[in-house]
């Protein structure tokens, strides 16, 4: 997990992979998580699924959902780990440690819904440091992008009756791609009704696409949503030599959109932003386009 200050200082490796210039490099604060507790946990999961999980790993692990979530012996521990990891986000945002923070956790948590792992998903990272911020900090205003490829649907679940929490999902339509959820209609309930955007796209579309969108839809809703604070699901499987689905983003693409939702962030947030990784399945454009929003983040 790293956090985000203002200093520069150049990283050789970077300049010999990614071509990054000296100029455009940024000092990362490392910052260490320690597992999640229960009570921050059971802020959007019952204990019932908690239970669940962790004994399917104390048993050796195996299948949870429907055979696209596997769990090994270590996994409930790993997957508390992870969820702090964005809770300590907010934390050093909140507490003006860092401007800016990106949790490089794994498994990921979007697809986890408040009663159901799914998706490489056991608990949903975004949503309980969302509560964290909210119980911890009183932050009243929350707006989640979730730019995966894939429909964030755990996330909706857990927000789609709440209108303190505003959230966008761009993703290939829901018709073509996992999960099957995300179609524009799906605006939320209750209390929450207005408060979920979903923003299907059509497989083969690229920077140009996500920026209309971003430029159309986003950015106007965020501007009249005013949140005080920025979370980002950060899912970079829409890049174009990702291997779970179509879309044909480029490193150029998530480095725009993250620049498009800093401008909102400095006029709105003060700044802040907690950015939460989710998919990205080939390692080298991952690594790549991770350091790209990154950048633009600082």
């Amino acid at each position: 997990m790293a956090g985000l200050i203002d200093s520069p200082d150049p990283f050789p490796e970077f300049e010999i992979d990614l071509g990054i210039k000296k100029q455009d490099a940024v000092k990362l604060k490392e910052l260490a998580p320690k597992p999640a507790e229960l009570q921050q946990i059971l802020a959007v999961h019952p204990r019932s699924l908690i239970d669940l999980i962790q004994h399917r790993c104390a048993m050796g692990g195996g299948v949870l959902d429907q055979g696209d979530t596997p769990v090994s012996p270590e996994s409930y521990e790993i997957a508390l780990l992870s969820a702090s990891s964005a809770i300590r986000a907010c934390d050093a945002v909140m507490k003006s440690e860092v401007k800016r923070a990106f949790s490089a956790a794994r498994p990921p948590g979007h697809h986890a819904e408040p009663d159901r792992p799914m998706g490489f998903c056991l608990f949903s990272n975004i949503a309980i440091a969302a509560r964290y911020a909210q119980q911890v900090f009183n932050v009243e205003k929350i707006v989640i992008v979730d730019f995966d490829v894939h429909h964030g649907n755990g996330t909706q679940a857990v927000f789609e009756a709440d209108s303190s929490v505003l959230f966008i999902s761009l993703h290939q339509h829901p018709s073509t791609c996992y999960p099957g959820s995300g179609f524009e209609w799906e605006m939320g309930v209750g209390a929450g009704k207005g408060y979920t955007l979903n923003i299907p796209l059509d497989p083969g579309g690229g920077d140009d696409e996500y920026a209309a969108a971003f430029d159309g839809k986003v950015i106007p809703r965020m501007e009249q949503f005013k949140p005080q604070l920025l979370m980002i699901s950060a899912g970079f499987d829409g890049h174009v030599d990702d291997p779970l689905a179509n879309m044909t983003l480029t490193d150029d693409g998530f480095e725009m959109m993250t620049r498009k939702l800093a401008d909102v962030a400095n006029a709105h947030c003060g700044g802040r932003i907690v950015s939460v990784l989710e998919g990205g399945y080939n390692l080298r454009t991952l690594g790549r386009s991770v350091v790209r929003h990154l950048l633009a983040m600082a």
